[in-house]
């Protein structure tokens, strides 16, 4: 969270772009924030993307753009939210394509436990770059703590609920612990 990852997205697409070479952006129908078939960064940037759910076939998806131009590079944003296969498709797009896929997300969920698409791509990916933001005491924020409305730190529930920075807060692996911790620990 905050960290960079769509800003750092669209920054790889316009590279891409400013050298005449085309790009496809996929995005997990899951995070509609950015509205359909969009992605955007906090600080403005934005582009289209194509959605996408579970059940789409991502190396298919791939090969179908390829029909109609180039494709240089896939661009995945909220990565962690791809499932396992689908991530085993994107390997395909790389090593039977030869086409570059950069994905961007994240690692663990507001209990520290690894997301499957998150989980997939560190067992396979040929390089992690990780992008790093702060934790209110200045330490590197390696984790990320959900809210509930009263601002109550949230030791259990779904996995996946969208949300920003009025649900999720960044901070490193120390304030994170505690955070957790119940007041009687």
């Amino acid at each position: 969270m905050n960290a960079g990852k769509t800003t750092n997205l669209l920054q790889s697409r316009h590279n891409y772009e400013e050298r005449g070479m085309n790009t496809l952006v996929v995005k997990p129908r899951i995070d509609s924030r950015s509205g359909e078939n969009r992605v955007r960064s906090r600080i403005g940037l934005e582009a289209d993307a194509v959605d996408v759910d579970p059940s789409v076939n991502l190396l298919d998806l791939v090969a179908e753009a390829c029909e109609r131009q180039p494709i240089h590079c896939v661009l995945v944003d909220e990565s962690q939210f791809l499932s396992a296969e689908q991530v085993d498709q994107l390997t395909e797009v790389v090593d039977a394509r030869d086409i570059p896929v950069l994905a961007y997300g994240l690692r663990t969920d507001f209990l520290g436990m690894l997301f499957e698409g998150s989980r997939q791509l560190l067992a396979l990916a040929d390089e992690l770059r990780e992008i790093k933001t702060v934790c209110h005491c200045g330490r590197k924020a390696t984790m990320v703590v959900r809210f509930d409305g009263k601002g109550q730190p949230l030791q259990s529930g779904d996995q996946i609920q969208i949300g920003g920075n009025e649900t999720y807060v960044s901070m490193c692996r120390r304030h994170f612990k505690e955070s957790l911790r119940t007041p009687a620990d």
